[in-house]
């Protein structure tokens, strides 16, 4: 593994630990500005709008940029962030450390995913990115609960503080171990150039399959803790534990979802978000049994995060003349799909549908998710009947 990798990963890491963090600290955050539950949720909320914006107008506007110094800049952005927030007197001020650390997110990880990519072999890129989005899954994993844990004994400006000492990190990893010159690192051809990817119809059609297909499972996770105690009848105490179980599967789904996409992307694809799609069913119709419950949970994270390299991959593999701005639009993507899925999951509640129908809703999402991505691989392979220009953008293994 390249160590630049590691330098990616780590990161990812502290990104990830900033965004999901932050729910195990509401009440106290809340307690300490004097502002109510809904006010002190605006912090995450406003995280997630900031980092669809970040995604890419920040990317839009490095595009004619060395990738690793803009790497470096965008880290140095998230220190300053989460030092903010450390230190934050204010709501506002708190707010403002969250809006300034969450727009190097979507830039980040999108500039990183093409530069992880230009690391390895071209057999090997999707791995590459699964092992930068590993960083992800570990923050969710192990860094959430101990943020957590560390926020409760220490005070919550101490998980802040410790998040900011991994940005120092992962500055210093970016800097030392990311190579100056990569088949990544270096931007295509100004911004024109990385808009004229747009006009590739699989480009957008990818973004949609990404909306659609990761939106359904974070909209049945978005409510998963009501589904735990009032469906299944897991103590409240027990909650944590079953989202650490969750974490484990999105991490091993991750990896192996890379190395899947290396294979054949299509057929990955179609698998997972097909299997996903099952599992989400299956799910909210065993919810009442807690053996299939936590069976269910660690499966949907497994499939749910399967779906990220591979998504990410193939944005990238049909914008392949100026992947950056691309790339950093599908993680916007990623991010309207979370706030899709979980305005779907609360419609369905106050519906009064109960608390299995978020995972209902989610399985019809990414069911449609797969649906426009077996309409996206049909275009394709009738596009390259047509032409045989660039045959290596379609793959004709699904």
């Amino acid at each position: 593994m390249p160590a630049g990798l590691l330098a990616l990963a780590v990161g990812a890491f502290g990104i990830g630990l900033t965004e999901f963090v932050i729910m195990g600290l509401l009440p106290q955050v809340a307690a300490d500005f004097a502002v109510t539950e809904s006010v002190a949720g605006w912090l995450i909320s406003g995280y997630a709008l900031s980092v669809a914006v970040g995604g890419v107008a920040l990317t839009a506007a490095v595009t004619r940029l060395p990738r690793k110094p803009v790497l470096l800049g965008l880290m140095v952005l998230f220190i300053v962030g989460n030092l903010l927030s450390a230190i934050a007197d204010d709501y506002a001020v708190m707010m403002t450390g969250r809006v300034v650390a969450a727009l190097c997110h979507g830039a980040f990880f999108g500039i990183g995913a093409v530069v992880a990519a230009g690391l390895v072999a071209p057999a090997r890129r999707a791995g590459a990115i699964a092992l930068m989005f590993a960083g992800l899954t570990v923050a969710n994993v192990l860094g959430v609960p101990f943020g957590t844990f560390l926020g409760q004994h220490l005070g919550w400006r101490a998980t802040f503080w410790a998040i900011t000492g991994i940005g120092v990190v992962a500055l210093a990893g970016l800097a030392l171990l990311v190579p100056a010159r990569t088949a990544g690192s270096q931007p295509a051809g100004g911004l024109r150039g990385e808009l004229h990817a747009f006009t590739h119809p699989q480009v957008w059609l990818s973004l949609v399959v990404t909306v659609l297909g990761f939106g359904g499972m974070f909209g049945a996770f978005t409510y998963i803790a009501y589904t735990l105690t009032e469906v299944s009848g897991f103590a409240t105490g027990t909650v944590p534990w079953l989202l650490v179980l969750f974490g484990v599967g999105l991490f091993a789904g991750n990896l192996l979802g890379g190395r899947a996409a290396d294979v054949s992307l299509h057929r990955t694809l179609v698998t997972v978000l097909g299997a996903l799609t099952a599992v989400l069913a299956g799910f909210a119709l065993t919810a009442g049994s807690q053996v299939l419950t936590v069976v269910s949970l660690l499966l949907m994270g497994a499939f749910g995060f399967a779906t990220v390299p591979p998504l990410q991959m193939r944005i990238m593999r049909y914008a392949h003349a100026a992947p950056t701005l691309a790339s950093g639009a599908n993680i916007a993507a990623f991010n309207v799909g979370n706030a899709l899925g979980a305005w779907v999951g609360g419609v369905t509640i106050s519906a009064g549908l109960g608390y299995t129908a978020p995972i209902w809703a989610g399985a019809v999402v990414t069911l449609a998710g797969l649906g426009v991505l077996l309409g996206a691989i049909r275009l394709a392979r009738r596009a390259a009947g047509h032409r045989a220009a660039a045959p290596e953008l379609v793959d004709t293994t699904a």
